[in-house]
């Protein structure tokens, strides 16, 4: 299947990056609040996908997120619901605790959508590209290749730079894995803004989005969100979602690190930007 790319043109001003909602309303919610307050315009907002997941409240978060009028790609959860299938795609170990539980949150999730929302994924594209500052930037869940594909840090870079070959960019805009980084080799940069629907394995019950700025050049930088997650809690508990997910919302702290190669596993509990 040829890959749908939209191309947002040349972009100004400040821009908020971010992804995996994870269907977590007050995450969202907080989100949408920090961009107006910083005089952000829906526009200018870019998800990296997973809007929907573990959390509580998967259709309010979708009704939230389209009322918003932000561009958003394709994550794995949205082409596994448009395409009506039985499992996330998030390409976790078969019976590791990961995949144990998203049978759980995945079967809740599909189950209390409205049928009409595979439409609109329908309509989201798998890539965007945009010209900001002068540089190229192209957005990717995974990788380009592979959506559900885990790129870290310690991730060999040349697995970064065919995704940035694939888009002809100098900046790529990543999400999925969890965990928010910068990673620059010589004119190019990899940057995950973070996912605002869990913790980063930091300890903190914050999450993470990034915003950029063309002010004084290419700037970036990350930017923690605080959110009720006491009431992202309740909605996991009363819908019978998994409590070691709801614990993660409460402590920072993953439940495990089956995902995570030997660098980041060291990075438990660690404060993510100082």
């Amino acid at each position: 299947m040829d890959k749908k790319i939209i191309d947002l043109g040349e972009k100004s001003g400040k821009m908020l990056l971010f992804g995996g909602i994870y269907s977590n309303l007050q995450a969202l919610s907080s989100l949408i609040q920090i961009a107006q307050e910083k005089g952000i315009p829906p526009e200018n907002c870019i998800c990296t996908g997973d809007i929907i997941g573990y959390c509580g409240q998967p259709q309010e978060t979708l009704d939230t997120f389209k009322k918003w009028r932000v561009h958003s790609i394709l994550g794995n959860v949205e082409i596994q619901l448009r395409d009506d299938e039985d499992d996330c795609g998030c390409d976790f170990t078969t019976g590791s605790r990961c995949d144990g539980f998203s049978e759980i949150w995945y079967a809740f999730a599909k189950a209390n959508l409205h049928t009409n929302t595979r439409d609109f994924f329908k309509s989201l594209p798998d890539h965007i590209i945009l010209e900001y500052a002068g540089k190229k930037i192209g957005v990717v869940h995974g990788s380009y290749d592979q959506v559900a594909q885990l790129v870290f840090k310690s991730t060999d870079w040349k697995e970064k730079q065919a995704s940035l070959a694939s888009l002809e960019a100098d900046v790529i805009i990543a999400g999925h894995c969890g965990l928010p980084f910068i990673d620059q080799q010589k004119d190019h940069l990899w940057l995950n803004p973070g996912v605002i629907g869990m913790p980063a394995n930091d300890g903190n019950s914050d999450t993470w989005a990034m915003i950029l700025d063309d002010a004084n050049g290419f700037e970036y930088e990350h930017i923690p969100v605080s959110y009720d997650y006491l009431t992202a809690i309740e909605e996991m508990k009363k819908h019978h979602l998994p409590q070691e997910y709801a614990l993660t919302l409460e402590t920072g702290i993953w439940d495990n690190m089956e995902i995570l190669p030997p660098e980041e596993k060291l990075l438990k509990g660690l404060q993510v930007f100082l």
